[in-house]
């Protein structure tokens, strides 16, 4: 046996397939047999009685020969309309007796040999009697030894002394470059008749030859399973489709490119060359592009132009070979593979349909698992998604050959490493608290809150709310932070690991964001008392008091650390949402549209009922509710039974009092992403989201209380009516209002002459508050800080950017720059105090109500007439705003420093009067 001869595989296959043909057709095979013995008997009978054989006189002995053949034969039932397989006949006598007749026409003591028998019967123009005899014997073992001919023949139960070097000849058949894997199910047909090698004399060899035999199948069925895995493998690697998928996104750019240039050059050389008008040009152009050879031909002369469409890497067909290979091989191999039998070896049944779907199923689990994570850290999802649809149409490239389902298969292990609970709670939207998903999802789910929302490596994680990302200072891992958490990425996650991703994901972000809540909550509870103080005076305008009770808060810069980090959870849940919606409706755009429809016309009253509430929640989960930051933190207070105690009730003082934390001074506006350089404006956001949700949540348990105690104890002229949405609304913007409020007189009274740098990124930063929430209008702020001092920072924050200062935001509202082309501020009545006087109109430094254009040309006049007039520093008239001495005193405590000294705020407005000192 040649190692190397992968001829022996066909031989074995080919001996295999003729059993199966054999047994396959058994009763034909008998029934053909049966025919031809009887028509025999009459054919020897007149052979017998010819001219020629009366002539040889034959003795007594071969005359009685003859006549017991013709008389078997003679006997042998005809099969007409009867059951084939119920005909029983022995015919050994008839092979015994012709046997006997061949001995002695053989034999040199005869008289009548078997020269004479030929030619004593040949003269009749048919088969001789020799002939008639020897296929008589033939069709007789046909009908009574067919099966034992089949065990002798075609068991090759002597191979078992040789299977070892079996196992070599088939590695190379599976495995080697001339092997043929389709041929590998004969290599397990002969398994089932090595028990035949045993002894009946001797026990224990059966027992040792079928443990031999069944190993010897297992080895090779591993070994099958272990060559489709490794087919599949090479299809789905960078080098087979995934290379092929390169080489087509690279050879069309090119094609077009080529085609494109191609076209430009033959032009340029037909007009030049021949001097031909441009139609006559581009007529000769067009078909000359037309032309099936690989170079373009003028009339005159070849310039060994490629063709558009021509092969941009010949060298890549080697390559194609091989997939073409391999792509035979898989097909042929899954092909044997479930027309197989079932091998039996003593009481071991070993069914290859099944080995075939477990191992193709448990390859693409592992691949999937595989592919997760790179050697850096985690795999893009849209790279992920990307390999699990090719492997996909790798797995139902093999299903075209096999008689089974294994796209449901791939569809549940998508499911197990999505979701692995029970099957019974998949529909029920309240899920069990122990319940686990799967091992994918944990994966993917627990890198992005951990590298993203929590930054444990300190990559510098910062939401750019501009560019709907997350992005980082340097790479988490393999990646920096916005190649994976875009919405083209997050649309990635949804498709490949489904809504039960997306839950697994939200679960864990509200998990989280709980724990944040809490402590808040802790916060809340632990500084009541100062809280309450400097609530109280906040409202007497107290500022000293204020200052002193504000720092007797304990851990603030930790609480706004927290806070923070909950923005981030915040943030990167909607934008999983919106992903998880354009998902939804590219997928499924009727039930879109449905819940879009639903979700405007559900009722507004509160408290809700569980209808309602689940159907708010599937709402808000694909963003197609209202604001989803305060249903999202609405929905987490419910869980954890948050907002309970009576303090939170002093929520908007505490953040108020994050505006002397220390984090303002490390923090600055950045104009490219939107945001803060150390992700403050997350802050903004989770102040939005927690004032509102823990308001509602407030005065639902409160009604809930009132109703209660009205039902069980008092008279129901007690009971309240029921607050709604609209009413809700209202508490919510009184409270946000407050907060505003508060938020500006801290940070107004603590700026200084010699200390500023922090102002400009917290006015920016109440100015976000108002762009986030839908509760508070802009107007509000405006009625605490002056308007021309926001446009005047946003002036010179954009003025140092490429982005243009009119792209802050689309709306009038949310913009100060946008609401300048639509009313001007000097015809709004005044802000601020009352009993704070403003200068002339004219001179205190808002813009003329022309023209956007002349108000910035107004500015730009004034500023430099008002940087070069030194003398006139002192001179309160030249501000955005003209603060009279008594209105800075109660801003700035009464400070009227002039200090020239260096500021670290860069110059944004056109003075350094009024509550800014500008140098």
């Amino acid at each position: 046996m040649d190692p190397n001869d992968p001829t022996i595989g066909f031989l074995l296959d080919g001996m295999v397939r003729l059993c199966c043909l054999v047994r396959k057709y058994i009763a034909a095979i008998r029934g053909y047999a049966l025919s031809y013995l009887s028509s025999c008997a009459g054919r020897i009978r007149f052979l017998l009685g010819t001219p020629g054989m009366v002539a040889l006189d034959l003795d007594a002995t071969l005359k009685g020969l003859f006549q017991r053949i013709v008389q078997h034969l003679e006997n042998i039932p005809k099969p007409q309309g009867e059951n084939i397989s119920t005909i029983s006949c022995d015919l050994s006598e008839l092979r015994k007796d012709w046997l006997t007749v061949l001995m002695i026409v053989t034999s040199a003591r005869s008289s009548i040999n078997i020269r004479h028998l030929e030619k004593a019967t040949v003269s009749t123009g048919k088969e001789g009697l020799l002939s008639e005899g020897n296929a008589a014997y033939n069709w007789s073992r046909c009908v009574d030894e067919l099966e034992t001919q089949l065990t002798k023949f075609g068991g090759l139960k002597k191979l078992y002394f040789y299977h070892l070097h079996l196992t070599t000849v088939f590695r190379n058949t599976m495995f080697g470059p001339e092997g043929r894997p389709q041929h590998c199910c004969a290599w397990l047909g002969v398994a089932s008749s090595f028990p035949e090698c045993a002894s009946s004399i001797a026990p224990e060899e059966v027992t040792k030859i079928g443990r031999d035999a069944v190993l010897y199948v297992e080895s090779l069925i591993e070994s099958i399973m272990g060559g489709l895995e490794g087919l599949i493998n090479i299809l789905d690697s960078d080098g087979g489709f995934g290379s092929l998928e390169m080489q087509v996104a690279t050879s069309l750019y090119a094609s077009e490119l080529r085609t494109i240039v191609w076209h430009i050059v033959l032009l340029l050389l037909i007009l030049f060359k021949f001097q031909l008008l441009p139609d006559q040009a581009a007529n000769l152009m067009n078909l000359t592009s037309r032309l099936s050879i690989p170079s373009a031909k003028s009339p005159k002369g070849s310039y060994g132009f490629h063709l558009p469409g021509y092969e941009s890497y010949p060298e890549n067909n080697s390559s194609i070979k091989m997939l073409e290979a391999a792509m035979q091989r898989l097909t042929n191999l899954c092909s044997v593979l479930n027309d197989m039998e079932p091998i039996c070896v003593l009481n071991h049944v070993f069914v290859l349909r099944e080995y075939m779907r477990e191992c193709i199923l448990g390859n693409f689990k592992r691949r999937l698992l595989t592919v997760l994570k790179t050697d850096s850290d985690l795999q893009r999802p849209s790279v992920l998604e990307s390999l699990i649809r090719r492997h996909t149409s790798i797995v139902h490239l093999a299903e075209q050959h096999v008689s089974m389902d294994l796209t449901n298969g791939i569809r549940e292990i998508l499911l197990a490493e999505t979701y692995s609970g029970p099957v019974s709670s998949l529909q029920l939207f309240e899920k069990p608290v122990e319940q686990q998903t799967g091992s994918a999802t944990e994966a993917v789910c627990n890198w992005y809150i951990e590298n993203i929302v929590k930054d444990v490596a300190g990559a510098g994680i910062l939401f750019a709310p501009r560019h709907r990302c997350f992005k980082s200072t340097r790479p988490v891992g393999g990646y920096f932070a916005e190649s994976v958490t875009d919405l083209t990425e997050l649309k990635a996650f949804v498709r490949a690991f489904g809504s039960y991703g997306v839950d697994r994901l939200d679960r864990m972000l509200k998990e989280h964001t709980a724990a944040l809540l809490n402590c808040v909550d802790t916060t809340l509870r632990a500084n009541r008392e100062n809280l309450e103080a400097v609530a109280g005076s906040m409202h007497s305008g107290d500022r000293i008091e204020t200052e002193a009770n504000i720092k007797q808060i304990v851990d603030m810069d930790t609480m706004v650390r927290f806070c923070i980090q909950a923005g981030q959870a915040i943030a990167f849940d909607s934008l999983l949402a919106e992903a998880s919606g354009i998902v939804l409706k590219e997928g499924a755009p009727l039930i879109h549209s449905l819940l879009t429809g639903v979700a405007n016309h559900l009722p507004d009253e509160i408290p809700e009922n569980k209808e309602i509430r689940r159907m708010r929640r599937v709402a808000n989960s694909v963003n197609v509710a209202g604001d989803h930051d305060f249903a999202w933190i609405r929905l987490i207070l419910e869980e954890v039974g948050g907002a309970t105690d009576g303090s939170w009730s002093l929520l908007p003082y505490l953040f108020a009092t994050f505006m002397t934390s220390n984090i303002w001074y490390t923090t600055a506006f950045n104009v490219e992403t939107g945001g803060f350089s150390n992700n403050v404006h997350c802050l903004a956001r989770c102040i939005c989201a927690v004032i509102a949700g823990s308001e509602l949540v407030r005065l639902e348990r409160e009604y809930r209380q009132k109703h209660s105690l009205s039902n069980g104890h008092i008279s129901e002229s007690l009971d309240p009516e029921a607050p709604n949405y609209a009413s809700i609304d209202a508490s919510i913007k009184s409270t946000m209002q407050l907060f505003i409020k508060f938020s500006a007189v801290i940070i107004l009274d603590s700026w200084s002459e010699s200390n500023r740098s922090h102002l400009v990124a917290k006015l920016i930063f109440l100015d976000q508050i108002c762009e986030i929430s839908p509760h508070i209008p802009r107007s509000t702020l405006e009625s605490h800080v002056p308007y021309t001092i926001l446009r005047s920072i946003y002036s010179q924050c954009y003025s140092n950017s490429s982005t243009p200062f009119a792209q802050i935001s689309g709306s009038p509202r949310h913009s100060p720059a946008m609401s300048l082309a639509h009313g001007s501020p000097s015809l709004r009545q005044p802000r601020g105090d009352s009993s704070t006087p403003l200068s002339n109109t004219h001179d205190s430094g808002y813009p003329k109500p022309s023209s956007t254009h002349g108000q910035d040309q107004y500015e730009m006049d004034s500023f430099g007439a008002r940087s070069i007039n030194s003398t006139n520093r002192n001179v309160r008239r030249s501000g955005p705003l003209d603060y009279s001495q008594s209105h800075k005193s109660k801003f700035a405590g009464g400070s009227t420093s002039t200090s020239t000294g260096p500021s670290p705020l860069p110059r944004f407005a056109v003075s350094r009067s009024g509550p800014i000192s500008y140098k």
